[in-house]
């Protein structure tokens, strides 16, 4: 476990960051030109930062990613 310690302009920066990327991946995920094998990994790398994002987000932001139906989970 590393811990990192962060000013309030720095935790609004990666918050903003952390968004971004999930957007993307998001829109990516919905991109049906896409290879399967590719949403794949985009999918696992999603999980990894919706889990980052989880621990400092409060939770009506964090339901906006939170993956649903419109993007049916990626069998392993």
């Amino acid at each position: 476990m590393l811990g990192m310690l962060f000013n309030d302009r720095e935790c609004k920066e990666l918050d903003y960051v952390l968004r971004k990327e999930l957007d993307e991946m998001l829109m990516d995920l919905g991109d049906k030109r896409l290879d399967q094998d590719i949403k794949q990994s985009i999918a696992k790398r999603y999980k990894v930062v919706f889990r980052m994002y989880a621990r400092f987000a409060p939770p009506k932001e964090l339901s906006k990613y939170a993956r649903n139906n419109r993007f049916p989970q990626l069998k392993h």
